[in-house]
């Protein structure tokens, strides 16, 4: 921790060193506030830190590949190595300029400087299949390695027939609703309302965190997706009014924004911490495996068993193609029908219940009244 000093975004003193920024002036000591997440240098040699980007090597790549872009490098026997590098260089660029997510340039980026790291030519594909060949790689690595290399290859025109990987991806992990209402209730308040909030919208963690006031409607309780990721549509989701009650309880500290933008990283580790002690005090493994994207898996999967409609889940999760949305429709066979059964009697009743998530069974004429049903 800092020996002194207060974060000058939100004046904590939770400070912890956060590597060197070196300048022309010399090296300048960084640091990390644990309490906002926001990211700065000793305030005796200040500088202005990229807002761009959450990943701060990738910006310093994007920087270095746009100077390269610009310039022409001649390969010889001695500049190999840097000749490869300076094309990995000018490929993120590339990437870059044709709107793709830094996360995404980042993982792409990092698979082909491995193979560089093993021996490969990027530059001659008999070299990288040479490397594929003989190096021994765990099936999600190999494949994922051998996506970037061809997009990689594409990119620069150079011809090359990607590989066959024999690799079948795992499922995700489905929780039961219980479980994630357990989760949420044990964590602290906004950090049970962020969780809240990707259950009820099936919305990717950085998509929540960029959600404005302006987003919420709370007159029809809607919440609007408008700075959606990795290339989905934005779109407008229904829900509960419970979720709109937690988030209007949350104090307008992040002026526009009703969650801090630069969170996501020093909420996963807070999250990780409240998972664990949550798992332990209840005794249930299984609650370790929950992570903010499983919000997202447990929706689509609960919406499409509801629904049986795959295009209504498609719009709900932003999705352009019908191929990545039909993963949901086979995750889970509901072979145990434990339910909750509620009976209304009134319109007012049957409301409620269908905003809580209960759907219709039947009528009751003999006693009048309207049974319903939700998965535990």
């Amino acid at each position: 921790m800092a020996e002194a000093g207060k974060c000058p975004e939100c004046g904590s003193g939770r400070l912890y060193r956060d590597g060197l920024r070196y300048t022309g002036q010399g090296p300048v000591q960084r640091f990390l506030c644990r309490g906002c997440g926001y990211r700065f240098s000793d305030p005796d040699k200040p500088y202005k830190e990229c807002q761009a980007s959450s990943n701060r090597q990738l910006c310093a790549i994007l920087q270095e590949a746009k100077k390269l872009s610009t310039t022409a490098e001649t390969k010889t026997a001695g500049e190999t190595e840097k000749t490869q590098q300076g094309t990995i260089l000018d490929y993120a660029w590339k990437l870059k300029k044709r709107g793709l997510s830094e996360y995404t340039i980042k993982n792409r980026t990092s698979k082909l400087g491995k193979l560089q790291q093993l021996g490969a030519d990027l530059l001659n594909p008999d070299s990288v299949e040479t490397i594929f060949a003989t190096e021994t790689w765990t099936p999600s690595n190999k494949q994922m390695a051998v996506s970037a290399y061809a997009n990689f290859a594409k990119t620069l025109g150079i011809t090359w027939t990607p590989i066959k990987v024999r690799y079948q991806p795992r499922q995700p992990f489905i929780p039961t609703e219980g479980e994630l209402d357990q989760l949420i209730a044990g964590c602290g308040k906004r950090t049970g309302t962020f969780l809240q909030t990707l259950k009820d919208t099936g919305a990717r963690a950085g998509e929540v965190c960029n959600l404005k006031w302006i987003d919420m409607n709370d007159q029809n309780n809607t919440i609007s997706i408008n700075n959606a990721e990795k290339g989905s549509n934005n779109r407008t989701v229904k829900v509960s009014p419970k979720t709109i009650a937690m988030v209007k309880a949350l104090p307008k500290k992040y002026g526009d924004h009703i969650f801090n933008p630069r969170l996501a990283r020093t909420m996963l580790g807070n999250f990780i911490q409240q998972r664990t002690r949550i798992a332990e005090k209840l005794q249930n493994p299984r609650i370790r495996q929950i992570h903010f994207h499983t919000f997202r898996h447990w929706k689509a999967t609960m919406e499409y068993h509801r629904t049986r409609d795959i295009l209504h889940v498609k719009h709900m999760l932003g999705h352009k193609r019908l191929e990545n949305t039909e993963i949901y429709t086979h995750l889970i066979e509901f072979e145990n029908n434990d339910y909750h059964v509620a009976h209304a009697k009134t319109l007012e009743e049957e409301d409620k219940l269908i905003e809580s998530g209960f759907e219709f069974v039947r009528h009751d004429q003999c006693n009048q009244i309207a049974i319903y049903r939700k998965r535990k």
